[in-house]
């Protein structure tokens, strides 16, 4: 098998060991184990090691070269309307000069003849101190002006020195140039992960709280078929009784409340278990165990259909409750229902949907509870399950649907507002969003994955 030559710097590094390192690399502060990769025989091959989410930065030193220069521009603006006024106000001093020498006289001749002069001199002089009252504050300014110039030469200094460490780590390569080599690397990188196939859950980390809002139950998405380039995000709050979907152009404008459109739903929704598939919102119509198919670009339901003898309305819901009977969810492989049946005694049926007819693909019957779980998702098409929704859960049973069979796990993660209400993968982000008590939150994932070879195409 060809072996995989990656280099990754700084977005990137691709690890190579002759044993599996999964378990031993302990990356640096802000950085997490991607993956980890093995051949046909368990040799391990490859473990990928990148920087925490929104860490990387691929023109990080042009932006920050950039904000300098502008800063640099304001100071010089600031320092020239200074030597402005500052010239103003000398020609304004120099004109008070002559005042003040005509002043001194008038005092001398006041001493020399005080009893004849004293009252037209007294005049004179009071026009003359009321014509230097203006005087005060002009000199009060210059001394403010002054000390505003020594600190702004101070600070001009300081960003030169900080300019110059720039440009000489930044080297002989231009902005162009970089973003070039950038673009190379992330290319390289993805023909890097097109070698593998799908992962086995290893490990969940975080949370990080992307925003708090909402009730203490709901649903927010991204759409993993969508491009990475269109980030929209979807917000469903509450588990009952609403129709009201609210979209954002990126998280962004999700975190600042900016809404770019509403959607008013012909039918309420149940739970919280809705999924945005290509383009369209699949959510189980409130009261029964049918699925809705509406589509965002049209605005309309494309199609609706009943998982048969699929339980609702708090039949077999999850441990929370809160109408969770039926659970749509999507992967790498495409779109699922989750749900239980009373021919099932109430243990969780898995069935793989079409995503444009809804009409079932396959069904794998599972020998775990619905009502034991407290939340589950889809992952290369092994459904994984937690076993609370509060603090202390973990995932506790993974089954595969390629050879339909199940594991215990035990894979913990950190249940940070103490209630869980929504829980899904998102195959594009490679995370696992989540409703956590009012609390919008991301956890990162870690994937145990395959390197494919020719036998295997």
């Amino acid at each position: 098998m060809r072996s995989l030559s990656v280099v990754l710097n700084p977005l990137l590094f691709l690890l190579l060991f002759g044993y599996c390192p999964s378990a031993t690399i302990r990356p640096k502060e802000g950085w997490q184990v991607y993956s980890s990769a093995q051949d046909a025989d368990g040799r391990c091959i490859c473990t990928v090691v990148a920087p925490e989410q929104n860490l990387c930065s691929r023109d990080a030193k042009g932006r920050q070269l950039r904000q300098l220069l502008e800063k640099v521009q304001n100071m010089s603006q600031s320092i020239e309307v200074l030597n402005l006024r500052t010239q103003r106000d000398f020609q304004y001093i120099m004109r008070m000069e002559s005042q003040i020498k005509g002043l001194r006289s008038k005092f001398r001749q006041i001493e020399s003849d005080r009893k004849t002069l004293v009252n037209k001199n007294f005049q004179e002089l009071k026009g003359k101190m009321e014509s230097l009252q203006p005087l005060i504050p002009v000199l009060e300014q210059y001394k403010t002006d002054a000390r505003l110039i020594i600190q702004f030469k101070e600070e001009i200094r300081n960003l030169s020195a900080v300019l110059m460490g720039i440009q000489e780590e930044m080297g002989a390569y231009d902005y162009d140039e970089l973003q070039k080599r950038v673009l190379n690397l992330e290319n390289r990188l993805r023909n890097c992960m097109s070698k593998l196939t799908c992962g086995k859950l290893m490990k969940i980390t975080g949370p990080q709280t992307v925003k708090t809002s909402g009730t203490r139950f709901g649903a927010w998405m991204t759409d993993p078929q969508a491009s990475h380039k269109n980030n929209r995000v979807w917000y469903m709050d509450s588990y009952t009784n609403n129709k009201i979907v609210k979209e954002y152009k990126s998280i962004a404008d999700f975190v600042a409340g900016v809404e770019s459109r509403t959607y008013n739903l012909p039918f309420k929704w149940a739970g919280t278990d809705h999924v945005v598939y290509n383009g369209s919102l699949y959510y189980n119509k409130m009261q029964s165990n049918i699925v809705v198919r509406y589509s965002f670009e049209t605005g309309r339901v494309v199609t609706q259909r009943a998982l048969e003898s699929a339980g609702f309305h708090n039949v077999y819901p999850y441990t929370w409750g809160g109408f969770s009977d039926i659970d749509l969810m999507a992967d790498e492989l495409g779109l699922w229902a989750v749900y239980a049946t009373n021919q099932n005694a109430g243990n969780i049926v898995i069935s793989k949907l079409n995503p444009d007819t809804l009409q079932i693909l396959n069904t794998w019957d599972t020998e775990y509870s619905k009502r034991n779980a407290g939340e589950s998702f889809m992952i290369c098409g092994t459904l994984y399950i937690t076993n609370s929704h509060l603090t202390g859960a973990k995932v506790y049973y993974a089954y595969s649907t390629k050879t339909s069979t199940y594991e215990y796990t035990d894979i913990p993660f950190h249940n940070q507002y103490f209630h869980m209400s929504m829980l899904d993968y998102n195959a594009r982000d490679r995370a696992l969003y989540g409703w956590n008590n009012g609390h919008q939150v991301l956890f990162n994932v870690t994937l145990f994955h395959i390197i494919k070879t020719e036998d295997d195409s």
